[in-house]
């Protein structure tokens, strides 16, 4: 039992119904809050007003963001790689629900610029950490004709014997380089902006792309765009996420060190799989923070606006609603750290844990912006107020890094395939 000599008022921090967190950890989320306010939604607002070609020119305040993020040392990739598994499963999602609390496309867009350093990083090879280490990068996967094929690599999900749709990006091995031909879809996040790109191709080893079941080989490549044969098409323009600008990339003849290859065609799904494993997770928890700033927007609304003769928050309807918010938040906050732990954890990672938070998350923020946004009423639906952008980023959400329906026909085939194992069938 819990005793009280008085009923008090909750204790709510930064994020709500907060647990113990260390001093570090609170340093952090308060860093991450402040420069999330403070430069990453004025930023955002104006980048999200813009036309998309001017928000990547020269003097697009896309440029100030990268710099003082750069500077601010928020994510410090060697810091991130010399902390302890337990280490990121709490630190890694404190900072990107604040980074999304500011803005989503900005947060997204800041961590796949990454992951070409990252992957460089991960293999320990000096030449690659040289290259592509302080490049500003991008992840490339899905093709014009390869969009939900992409999450279903191994063919779990296709049709019954039909081959996946054959997209139009193709590498092979000439000698000791890889030659590159095709596009990308025009959905790569970062493209305009970056400067190499993980890339994620079909891969034709001289007996063609299709394994015989019909599913695809792939290989992953660390691709500089400084070399020969390679451009990229105009910045996509876009409903949600529009900060993070987005856009495709020709390969004409490109011809890459086969050094560059960081899995060949044996290891190219498994290390997709990871790819797409650790985006779903950072979506969930990214997702989390737009969610509570849509939750954070209505609060403080309901108690400025007048109707019906006082402060909306004064009508029971309306507290009703705020507080189903509220528990949506804390539902989404829960899952989403739940499988950061599992991914840190000594079962994890999985593509089922990380598909469970970020279709069940994104799907959830999307209801809690609707909500938000008719707590707002005709003012939600204008560009003046910020819900309206809310919605929109978070109806993107539901699509980017694997739509969620098809990240739930996977999920649910792990589930059945970790029960069968289980139960020898």
């Amino acid at each position: 039992m819990f005793e009280f000599n008085e009923v008090p008022l909750p204790k709510l921090g930064i994020t709500g119904l907060e647990g113990a967190m260390s001093e570090e950890e609170l340093a952090i989320q308060d860093m991450a809050h402040r420069f999330a306010e403070e430069v990453m939604r004025p930023i955002a607002e104006k980048l999200d007003k813009m036309d998309h070609e001017a928000a990547i020119a020269e003097d697009s305040p896309i440029w100030e963001f990268l710099e003082k993020i750069e500077a601010s040392g928020l994510l410090d990739l060697a810091a991130i790689a010399g902390m302890s598994n337990e280490e990121k499963a709490r630190i890694i999602p404190i900072i990107f629900e604040e980074m999304a609390w500011g803005d989503s496309g900005l947060a997204m867009g800041y961590l796949v610029s990454k992951f070409p350093a990252f992957v460089a990083y991960g293999t320990g090879d000096a030449e690659l950490i040289e290259r592509f280490g302080n490049l500003r990068g991008c992840w490339a996967a899905t093709q014009p004709d390869r969009g939900s094929d992409m999450v279903d690599l191994e063919k779990t999900e296709g049709h019954p014997g039909e081959k996946h749709s054959r997209g139009n990006l193709v590498a092979r091995i000439d000698g000791d380089e890889i030659v590159i031909t095709g596009q990308t879809s025009a959905w790569v996040s970062g493209a305009p902006i970056a400067q190499s790109a993980l890339l994620y191709c079909q891969f034709d080893d001289g007996d063609g792309i299709y394994y015989k079941d019909g599913s695809q080989k792939y290989i992953a490549v660390l691709v500089p765009f400084d070399i020969a044969g390679i451009s990229k098409g105009k910045p996509l323009d876009k409903m949600g996420m529009r900060p993070l600008c987005q856009g495709e990339i020709f390969f004409d003849e490109a011809r890459i060190p086969l050094k560059y290859m960081v899995a060949d065609v044996d290891k190219g799904l498994p290390s997709f799989f990871g790819a797409l494993t650790f985006a779903n997770m950072e979506m969930g928890i990214s997702f989390t923070g737009v969610a509570r700033a849509a939750l954070d927007h209505a609060l403080a609304y309901v108690h400025e606006r007048k109707q019906g003769g006082t402060e909306l928050i004064n009508h029971q309807t309306v507290r009703l609603r705020l507080f189903k918010m509220h528990q949506k938040v804390e539902a989404c906050r829960a899952m989403a750290k739940r499988v950061f732990d599992y991914n840190y954890g000594p079962n994890g990672p999985h593509l089922l844990a990380s598909a469970t938070s970020k279709t069940f998350v994104t799907d959830t923020c999307v209801e809690v912006c609707s909500e938000a946004l008719q707590l707002f009423g005709g003012n939600g639906l204008t560009r003046e107020y910020p819900l309206e952008k809310l919605f929109r980023d978070a109806r993107a959400s539901q699509i980017a890094d694997g739509e969620n329906n098809m990240l739930g026909l996977k999920a649910a085939t792990w589930l059945s395939k970790a029960y069968k194992d289980k139960h020898d069938l």
